[in-house]
């Protein structure tokens, strides 16, 4: 078993005591089947925590959870006889393999808790084990109902990415990151290593890769294509492979494969500044993004300064091969991942089209044009991998031209490219953006949202619609859907520069994440999910100092009503959380009047009044303003009153 550590994210475990009453028993993602039956377990300092010596970890952890609730416990050996009296809680291998790979039971039953799975099942059984735990004492006690609980997988593959090529984040934050991943389920982590604005990995056969290409010159200022500058501040960072293999070991511990992506061929702006003979053209300045204005000197070759998509991309030369073949014995050395993702998305060919070494070698492998030379780049990487005994991951770009014949697909432009690739026989990994799965895309439409890639209503992705989307698109036949293996959400920070911010943009939708990757589709419940257990999870979160989206008041419609009078009744998203609201067109505050009955509002004919309320958390934290319209007939010149 391997060892386990007690970290800050055992706090997110403090629920509320009515998760006893929810029919998921407070647990995200929900289980397969929830049976509670008559009677309680009840939680005192006489519990015994009995496991195996590979089980150790687990039992350790549980075993430090309980005291944080002030409830010593003890561990002993699974051989040790046990009196019929002893409050128990028994680690269970699965040697029977009675129970899928990632599945789980927990059987809560008089003076019993049985926690029973394989490897990974029993730390899953874990993870809900510590989640249904009660934040309360009943009488002086910690009381459980009876329960059995059995649990597994929707998906084998559910995943969870992060860009670090845009912004740096510390060792400290990917292991916070990793944490929660581990806590909700998820089994693998996209490390997005390089960029056309960064490369972060230590590769040692090419020094400059990081000496150069892991530092820009300055950032843009603003929303794409910016105020016409950047600020001018040298931006750095990288891992070394020390630090690499450090967050594999942390991963691995919490049943989490890590996936490097090394880009290629294109957004490779940082490696071509780094070495400019991997270019078409060594001696032309480095190219800006398509209607991105530029204040500033170009001389040479540069790491990029603002986001976008840029023509100089990879040559596909010889000495190229040579290189990335280098850079990947040294990216497989760090990571044993079955996979490694190759990027293969948003390679213009401008650059190939008007190089004549390219347009020779198009007609030298009698390919038909730029987009069959993609797949020539791509497939001959593949060829190298599989002979190192590893598949590639690509951008669903990687279709065009002929797709690589063992290659997985992430299907991101919509659904089109994995639908395609399934039909195909290959498997296919969703995360369109289209359907909610770029966690950089604003949570809701209020002016209080920080600034994100989406503009003007573009790029909105709320928790619900994570939550609503089916990752086995309908069109496919029975055969095909088995191509799919599973969602992934996508986290890409060229606006997210603080640990503080990907977490904002992170929580809730991670939670709707983890059930649409794991929970059976038949047992999905919107309403369940977030009236019950989002506002648990939430509560627990706002204790520990996170940052996150605070959802505005449960029941506020979100478009104008129409009539003369409207009973608004509504409910804090947030256990402890206080609703404020205003009539007067003034912004809320606390200061405002405080929701504690259902508003009885009447307006006048001819005359429109707008409800807007704040949700204070108990922390102080606050929700964007959410406005509705009540209109009794009046123009859209009409005041509000």
């Amino acid at each position: 078993m391997k060892k386990l550590f007690l970290t800050a994210v055992t706090a997110f475990f403090m629920l509320n005591v009515s998760a006893q009453t929810d029919a998921n028993m407070g647990i995200i993602p929900a289980p397969a089947s929830v049976v509670k039956t008559a009677g309680y377990f009840t939680v005192g300092d006489n519990v015994v925590i009995s496991a195996l010596p590979t089980n150790r970890g687990i039992a350790q952890t549980i075993k430090e959870f309980l005291l944080s609730k002030g409830v010593t416990a003890k561990i002993v050996s699974a051989k040790m006889p046990l009196k019929a009296s002893e409050k128990v809680i028994v680690l269970w291998n699965d040697s029977d393999n009675k129970l899928p790979a990632e599945g789980y039971n927990i059987s809560i039953k008089g003076n019993r808790i049985v926690l029973q799975g394989k490897e990974a099942g029993l730390f899953y059984a874990m993870q809900s084990f510590l989640q249904l735990f009660p934040s309360e004492k009943i009488n002086g006690t910690y009381t459980i109902p009876n329960v059995v609980i059995n649990d597994y997988p929707r998906f084998s593959y559910r995943g969870l990415h992060l860009d670090v090529g845009r912004h740096f984040f510390p060792l400290s934050f990917i292991k916070k990151y990793i944490d929660v991943m581990a806590a909700y389920k998820l089994n693998n982590f996209h490390w997005h290593l390089t960029e056309d604005q960064g490369w972060r990995i230590e590769i040692k056969k090419y020094p400059k890769l990081t000496e150069v290409g892991g530092s820009r010159n300055g950032t843009i200022i603003g929303n794409f294509p910016g105020s016409g500058g950047t600020d001018n501040e040298v931006y750095k960072g990288y891992y070394t492979q020390a630090e690499a293999k450090e967050i594999v070991a942390y991963a691995a511990a919490r049943y989490i494969n890590v996936i490097p992506e090394i880009e290629l061929p294109g957004h490779s702006s940082a490696a071509i500044a780094a070495y400019p003979e991997l270019s078409c053209f060594p001696d032309r300045d480095t190219p800006i993004a398509v209607n991105a204005p530029w204040s500033g000197s170009r001389s040479g070759k540069q790491v990029q300064q603002t986001w976008g998509v840029f023509d100089d991309i990879f040559v596909p030369s010889e000495n190229t091969f040579k290189f990335l073949e280098d850079v990947l014995d040294e990216v497989i050395a760090i990571f044993p991942s079955k996979y490694i993702h190759i990027g293969g998305d948003e390679a213009p060919k401008k650059y190939w089209k008007e190089s004549e070494f390219c347009q020779q070698l198009i007609k030298e492998k009698g390919l038909k044009d730029e987009h069959e030379l993609q797949s020539y780049f791509i497939q001959r990487i593949e060829k190298y991998l599989n002979n190192k005994g590893r598949s590639i991951i690509g951008w669903d770009e990687i279709l065009e031209g002929g797709l690589a014949p063992n290659a997985t697909v992430m299907s991101w432009r919509g659904e089109k490219g994995g639908i395609e690739a399934a039909k195909q026989n290959h498997d296919v990994l969703m995360t369109p953006s289209t359907n909610g799965l770029y966690f950089d895309h604003k949570q809701s439409l209020a002016e209080d949202e920080p600034l994100t890639i989406g503009r003007n209503g573009k790029g909105f992705a709320p928790y619900a619609k994570v939550y609503n989307y089916d990752p086995v698109p309908s069109v496919l036949t029975e055969d095909q859907k088995k191509y799919i293996k599973g969602v992934q959400a996508n986290l890409w920070t060229e606006y997210i520069e603080t640990p503080s911010k990907v977490e904002y943009m992170l929580f809730p939708r991670v939670y709707a994440l983890a059930e649409i990757a794991w929970t059976p589709l038949a047992k999905k419940d919107l309403k369940n999910f977030s009236e019950e257990r989002l506002s648990l999870h939430l509560s627990k979160l706002d204790k520990t100092g996170t940052n996150y989206w605070i959802p505005t008041a449960v029941g506020q419609p979100e478009k104008e009503v129409v009539g003369e009078n409207h009973v608004i009744t509504l409910k804090t998203p947030i256990i402890g959380a206080k609703i404020f609201y205003t009539l007067d067109g003034y912004r809320p505050s606390e200061n405002a009047a405080e929701y504690t009955t259902p508003l009885n509002i009447n307006v006048p004919q001819g005359k429109k009044k707008v409800l807007k309320t704040i949700v204070i958390t108990p922390s102080g934290k606050r929700s964007v303003v959410a406005e509705t319209v009540l209109n009794n007939g009046a123009t859209t010149e009409a005041k509000v009153k």
